[in-house]
């Protein structure tokens, strides 16, 4: 494994975070806020993920691609100015997410197959 896979996606209620070593083991997954506190909060956890595992993230973020949709969050890709690479990350922007349902093990939080199946097709390329 080189590095961890990342997923983020926004919606009107929260902000889902899908962390996966590989496509097969998830060793995270969050409902944060809709919107960071912070300008440094996207950035700042996905250092975090990084620093914790020891290995450089691969992240995709699932939203809008314009701040004029009915979604009702800031995390759109017109206003998000971190894409792209740091020695400890790399983000992208991978429109919306699509599709549901895959087991995972880490019961209790909902499903985030969708998230798995955009990290897949994103950022295992």
């Amino acid at each position: 494994m080189d590095s961890i896979w990342v997923g983020l996606s926004a919606g009107a209620r929260s902000t889902r975070v899908l962390a996966m070593r590989g496509p097969g083991e998830t060793i995270l997954k969050a409902h944060l806020s809709p919107e960071p506190a912070s300008v440094r909060g996207v950035t700042a956890l996905l250092e975090a993920i990084a620093l914790w595992e020891g290995l450089p993230v691969r992240a995709a973020l699932a939203a809008t691609e314009s701040s004029t949709s009915s979604c009702r969050t800031a995390l759109y890709r017109d206003l998000f100015e971190v894409f792209g690479e740091t020695p400890l990350y790399r983000l992208q922007w991978a429109g919306e997410v699509e599709g549901r349902r895959r087991r995972d093990g880490l019961c209790g939080m909902g499903d985030f197959s969708d998230l798995a199946r955009l990290l897949a097709r994103t950022v295992a390329r």
